[in-house]
């Protein structure tokens, strides 16, 4: 009978370990853990930097006062009196231009932005929260807050460490390391590539910063490419579907999305992605998370054709935006 005992006490461990094994899978890949509402400046100045614990209520916010506005059928934030094509949208604040171009056999969707004052280039989070396993399309993050255009972020989700920083709340400040190039982005609307191992973000965020995103590599600095034409994320190949967004100048950006991984498309190298920001007039550049994750919506329509397998043509869901709106 021993034998018996042994083999139920086999199986018991063995169901065990699986069932732990598993619930630890689910909890590093889908259960939300860590959420924290999405807050504004504002709200930090009372609580400081982010802690574990979680929020209840939600709110969408932007870094200044809003000002009036209506929502247009596509869901997306606009005046009143704006000229909207498929291509553009124009009003007394905002000038968005979206051209697209052939490089390199890569289909690449730039769009060409001017804005008033940095109040109108904002953050988005899935579900409105930061936290671990929040993930929800480009898509819907855009009709959530109200977009007139957004991209895809920096997917701040797939790492724990790295700055986060969204519409002047620091949610996050373990650095990554003197490997990793951040993208911030200051209260005057001016942009910078930092790298994390020479500043912390709470320096930054002393200096104005208002948006941090932790992807990289930087691609374009004081107007000179910082790429090699070997350079490449390290989980990448390299030609894929890019995301990268640019400053001209304060009040001028430049956001920019390719396509890959497909025979119509095959997609950029960073130092292609570079020479395309170049081109657009960036004198900043920052690559933001690729592949699968790579959307541009405008005006409540996916411009681009997002694939992570290039067998499919579909969004992939992702932890944040970056967009154009009140």
């Amino acid at each position: 009978m021993k034998w018996k005992t042994h083999i139920a006490a086999a199986i018991v461990g063995t169901a065990l370990i699986t069932a732990y094994s598993g619930y630890t899978l689910l909890e590093t890949f889908v259960l939300p853990s860590n959420v924290v509402s999405m807050k504004s400046v504002s709200a930090e100045s009372t609580s400081g930097t982010s802690s574990s614990t979680s929020s209840s209520s939600s709110s969408s916010t932007s870094k200044k006062s809003t000002t009036s506005s209506t929502t247009t059928s596509s869901g997306s934030s606009s005046s009143s009196d704006a000229v909207v094509t498929d291509k553009s949208y124009e009003d007394d604040n905002i000038k968005i231009t979206i051209k697209e171009k052939t490089v390199d056999d890569t289909q690449v969707y730039i769009a060409d932005i001017y804005v008033k004052d940095s109040s109108y280039l904002n953050s988005g989070l899935a579900d409105n929260s930061f936290g671990e396993n929040l993930k929800e399309k480009t898509s819907e993050i855009t009709s959530n807050v109200g977009a007139i255009l957004a991209i895809n972020g920096d997917f701040y989700g797939f790492r724990d460490t790295g700055y986060v920083m969204r519409n002047g709340y620091l949610y996050r400040s373990t650095s990554a390391g003197s490997d990793q190039d951040d993208l911030v982005v200051y209260e005057n609307g001016t942009m910078e590539i930092i790298n994390e191992g020479d500043v912390t973000a709470s320096e930054l965020k002393e200096k104005g910063a208002t948006d941090i995103y932790s992807f990289g590599p930087g691609l374009v600095s004081n107007g000179k490419i910082l790429v090699s034409e070997n350079t490449e994320v390290s989980q990448s190949m390299s030609s894929n579907p890019r995301t990268a967004i640019g400053m001209v100048e304060s009040g001028h950006y430049a956001m920019i999305v390719s396509d890959g991984r497909t025979s119509e498309s095959q997609g950029l190298s960073l130092y292609e992605l570079a020479g395309v920001m170049k081109d657009s007039g960036c004198t900043v550049a920052y690559n933001l998370d690729g592949g699968g994750s790579s959307t541009m919506v405008f005006n409540g329509t996916v411009v681009n054709k997002p694939t992570t397998n290039g067998n499919n043509i579909s969004e992939r869901s992702v932890s944040d935006i970056i967009y154009i709106g009140k």
